[in-house]
């Protein structure tokens, strides 16, 4: 590691003078910071959206020690807010070099039932929170990214497999992965790239709404490849790289940091 000003970077990749955006940050745990905080720690400016009012402060106490960090206020499925953000942002910075998309909703009467179950009013929610949420940003940022700019946006494997539980989420991640295929295409022409990181099961605010999440997790380390589960840590650390020109060949992809989790099938030990 090396150093800017009192703060840890990565050595070989220096941001200075790129612009983030970054949404979906409700506290330490939360998989958006871990990407947020290198970033940050690399030299990147960045505007931090939040959902409303309530979340601000623990938001505000997180970015303290980055003095001149800014906020947003950001409900995805606002319309009126989107446009006020990007507004924001173009006022602030001119333009725009990254975007870090973790925002995900279920209701959590969708993920504790049968996924036969599922209302129509919980899939649209989810799905409109989880999925087409990155396509309006994707939009609403197209006029502001730069040439050689990258969005990174966050799923899981239960779109591919089936997880108890997750119901309805899976189906939105999956819907997200195509997304992020799609997005890649369209604004591949300008040089912007669209990738999504599939994190295994991690301790943050949306794992607590999924019912046994503690033995999934418990389940996941024993079956991973590397017998761990992954660190927000290393997500952050991929989440960096895929947002920066070292990955400047990589667009489209699911990239899995899960210690090896998804790679497996059965397990005889």
């Amino acid at each position: 590691m090396g150093r800017r000003g009192n703060l840890p970077y990565m050595i070989g990749i220096d941001l200075s003078g790129k612009t983030a955006l970054v949404m979906g940050v409700t506290n330490s745990y939360s998989l958006g910071w871990a990407i947020g905080e290198k970033l940050l720690q690399a030299g990147a400016k960045c505007i931090f959206s939040y959902q409303g009012e309530r979340l601000k402060p623990a938001l505000e106490k997180l970015l303290a020690p980055y003095e001149g960090t800014l906020t947003g206020q950001c409900d995805v499925t606002n319309e009126a807010e989107l446009e006020s953000l990007f507004a924001q942002i173009k006022a602030e910075f001119g333009s725009l070099d990254y975007i870090v998309h973790a925002v995900a909703y279920a209701p959590r009467a969708s993920m504790e039932g049968r996924f036969v179950d599922t209302t129509q009013e919980d899939w649209n929610t989810a799905l409109s929170v989880s999925a087409y949420s990155l396509v309006s940003v994707a939009r609403h940022a197209e006029p502001l990214l730069n040439e050689g700019g990258s969005i990174v946006t966050l799923t899981y494997y239960a779109s591919q497999k089936v997880v108890p539980k997750y119901n309805v989420m899976g189906i939105a991640k999956a819907a997200l992965e195509a997304s992020t295929r799609y997005l890649a295409y369209e604004l591949g022409s300008k040089n912007v790239r669209v990738n999504a990181i599939s994190a295994g099961p991690m301790r943050t605010v949306a794992a607590k709404s999924i019912p046994g999440f503690t033995s999934m997790l418990s389940k996941a380390a024993e079956m991973a490849a590397l017998k761990r589960n992954a660190t927000s840590e290393e997500v952050g650390k991929l989440g960096l790289f895929l947002l920066s020109d070292l990955s400047s060949g990589i667009t489209g992809e699911t990239t899995y940091v899960d210690a090896g989790y998804n790679i497996m099938g059965m397990s005889f030990e």
